[in-house]
């Protein structure tokens, strides 16, 4: 397997290939977990755990370290549900988050994604405050192989355009609806009240199978701050990690987990249409240590 830009395995390789553990292994372990950004409370966690697994198995050899290391990950990993629940139909997402994190781009690889285990899907442009959104959402869903469902008019409600938008799944039997929202209006509560509206005309026609919020790795625990209030009011029920590909910050995956209690569902791994892929908790643990 090829190495990620942002596995932590470079960090510690040196530490798993010398004679023995010793201190400096626990003070490098701790300054690699510290800086693929899995934070303080964590990494702390983490270096605590694996002294004492080291001590039980009276062990001196960095290689179980490093097996005990991916172990742990993984056993945190797997304390979430990551599967997506999209069983009904149509199955509707609302996809939400600040501007700038890459929520279009994800959407169209979410569809991309879908669309290779053969569903049908429909985007619908509710970001309606922003004028370039719906035409880069459009190019976006085009890429991906959706259908999309746009505003009929400047300045459309964006409740209306969802509606619109479980109207076509419904009419052409799609199994999938991807919702865009609006990732800034002029106050929070307003963004919020618009998100609890869209939400009410939906839930009149189908149930709303997830609500995923896309967080931008690269600005870390940061960018939970910024999406506080979408983790508070709009009943996320999953987590959508973009941009790991330029970022050596694997370690976020985990931090946000623990810090929200919501599930990792999907990473975003590069800028190509088939970037997106599920998250699987053995397979990213051995991808960050090795």
């Amino acid at each position: 397997m090829a190495e990620n830009p942002w596995s932590i395995g470079r960090a510690l390789r040196g530490m798993f290939v010398k004679p023995t553990i010793d201190e400096t292994t626990w003070e490098d372990l701790e300054a690699a977990l510290l800086t693929a950004d899995f934070g303080p409370d964590v990494t702390e966690r983490l270096v605590d755990e694996l002294r004492e697994k080291v001590e039980r198995y009276r062990t001196t050899d960095p290689r179980d370290l490093q097996r005990m290391l991916k172990e742990s990950l993984e056993e945190h990993f797997a304390k979430f549900d990551t599967t997506l629940r999209l069983t009904e139909r149509p199955a509707v997402v609302l996809v939400v988050g600040v501007n700038g994190v890459g929520k279009t781009t994800t959407i169209g690889k979410f569809a991309n994604y879908l669309r290779r285990f053969d569903r049908s899907v429909v985007v619908g442009a509710a970001d309606t405050f922003r004028a370039a959104a719906v035409d880069q959402l459009a190019t976006w869903a085009e890429r991906g192989g959706a259908a999309i469902v746009r505003p009929q008019h400047e300045g459309q409600d964006p409740a209306s355009v969802a509606y619109q938008t479980i109207g076509y799944a419904n009419e052409h039997g799609i199994d999938i609806v991807l919702v865009d929202t609006a990732g800034r209006l002029h106050t929070k509560a307003g963004l919020m009240d618009e998100l609890t509206k869209i939400r009410r005309v939906i839930e009149k026609q189908a149930p709303i199978s997830e609500v995923l919020l896309v967080l931008d790795a690269t600005t870390g625990q940061n960018g939970v701050m910024q999406a506080s209030a979408f983790l508070e009011h709009a009943g996320v029920t999953g987590l959508v990690i973009t941009k790991l590909d330029g970022s050596a910050k694997g370690g976020f995956v985990l931090a946000v987990q623990e810090r929200t209690g919501i599930p990792v569902k999907l990473l975003g791994q590069g800028e190509g249409i088939g970037d997106l892929t599920g998250f699987t908790p053995h397979v990213f643990a051995a991808a960050l240590v090795e």
